[in-house]
């Protein structure tokens, strides 16, 4: 046959799904093998999808919105230099071969006109569109946006869908989950980045059993050492030397000597990982990224802070790659650059902790029985109490302590 199938590819490891954030094409598109089709989005990483043959786009059957597993079916293209079928094959028998390779269309009461995308869900919603009551023209009867937009400009809308069941609302005990939006609200399509965001952290929180723990450092001779220097550092290489560079080198150092908070779970063992591979927190608009520091205990604080900041760029110029996101033993969050004084972490699945640099603050503190004022800062740490116990996570906690505590122009080298 002509026509092939498109599916979702295996956009990084452990990947096994992505969301459609837009498609690049539309049925009738004439493309090349490789050209970008669509543009997905996932857990680790925003990527292009490119066709698998040169040819004309046939249907698209994901929708925007849809997040789909690694495999799925997206589209449908035929492939160039052929036809539907060979023009020399009798018509009975091509029709033959369609049906027993083709999928089979499903009737509009089939289970795949009820699997809404979020673009259908959010159009029907604003215009008061009852989806039980639309014909739609997708695979398997499924409605498309496309349905939605022409049901609008056509002005001959379903009931709308705040008419309820009564039948169902009757039953006593039977919870409502699909919440009605009142006057005034707001409704925001849960897609893309935070659908992710919100699958992983509720995997962590159901598979991770968590634990808490919290030291309070005085970090007075690092800022004071940091802030003598950061000009001239700006100056020598072209970005900023921040504090959060400090901390994370030290997070490397105290993870080599401790290794046992650079560990997964995996089920009947723990895996202790040789690589020290930092995943860090950078933000770009309403979007969460988790780009990794490779190798960072062997770093300098200098290459830490270019790592920070090219990571910190490529993200919010949307350039990070899938290999970006890859292969992170523990998660260093800067909590500190919102104003943040403590708080307690959501680990990522699967590494075993995530330590929160909160803010550093400045506030009176007894030494030698006399008031002076320090910078103090709250390092807060959460645990997988599968793989770590209270003892070494506060051995790690007083070493990262120590070396924040004794960072200073003496102590430290910068390169």
């Amino acid at each position: 046959m002509a026509t092939e199938k498109i599916n979702m590819p295996q956009l990084g490891e452990s990947v096994t799904e992505g969301t459609i954030s837009s498609w690049l094409v539309g049925a009738g598109d004439k493309v090349n093998k490789y050209d970008p089709i669509a543009e997905v989005m996932t857990d680790k990483v925003n990527a292009e999808v490119p066709s698998s043959f040169s040819g004309v786009i046939k249907e698209l059957v994901a929708q925007e919105g849809d997040t789909i597993q690694v495999g799925d079916l997206m589209c449908y293209i035929e492939k160039e230099g052929t036809s539907s079928h060979d023009e020399s094959e009798p018509e009975e028998q091509a029709k033959e071969k369609q049906d027993a390779s083709s999928p089979k269309e499903e009737g509009p009461s089939s289970s795949m006109k009820k699997r809404y995308s979020p673009a259908v869900m959010r159009l029907a919603q604003e215009n008061d569109i009852d989806l039980a009551h639309v014909i739609g023209s997708g695979r398997g009867g499924r409605i498309t946006r496309k349905d939605i937009e022409k049901l609008i400009a056509s002005g001959d809308k379903p009931a709308p869908a705040a008419e309820k069941n009564d039948s169902v609302a009757a039953q006593p005990g039977l919870q409502q989950h699909d919440q009605q939006a009142q006057a005034g609200d707001v409704e925001i399509p849960v897609t893309g980045v935070r659908k992710a965001i919100a699958q992983n952290m509720v995997k962590s929180a159901q598979e991770i059993p968590h634990a808490w723990m919290a030291v309070e450092a005085d970090v007075t001779d690092l800022v004071s050492y940091r802030n003598k220097v950061k000009d001239e550092f700006k100056q020598n290489e072209g970005y900023n030397l921040t504090f959060f560079a400090f901390f994370v080198k030290a997070t490397a150092q105290a993870l080599k000597e401790f290794p046992q908070l650079n560990s997964t779970w995996a089920g009947d063992r723990i895996i202790q990982h040789k690589d020290i591979n930092l995943s860090i927190a950078v933000a770009k608009d309403n979007e969460l990224f988790v780009p990794v520091i490779k190798n960072a205990d062997d770093k300098s604080i200098k290459g830490i802070a270019g790592d920070i900041n090219d990571l910190a760029m490529r993200a919010r110029s949307g350039k990070l790659t899938s290999e970006d996101m890859q292969g992170g033993t523990f998660t260093v969050n800067n909590t500190g650059s919102f104003g943040s004084v403590q708080s307690m972490g959501v680990i990522n699945h699967p590494q075993a902790a995530i330590l929160q640099v909160e803010s550093i603050v400045k506030r009176p503190v007894i030494i030698n029985d006399m008031f002076a004022a320090r910078d103090m800062v709250n390092l807060c740490l959460s645990l997988d109490h599968r793989v770590l116990d209270g003892l070494i996570v506060g051995q790690f906690l007083a070493r990262v302590k120590e070396i924040v505590e004794n960072t200073n122009a003496d102590t430290t080298n910068l390169y």
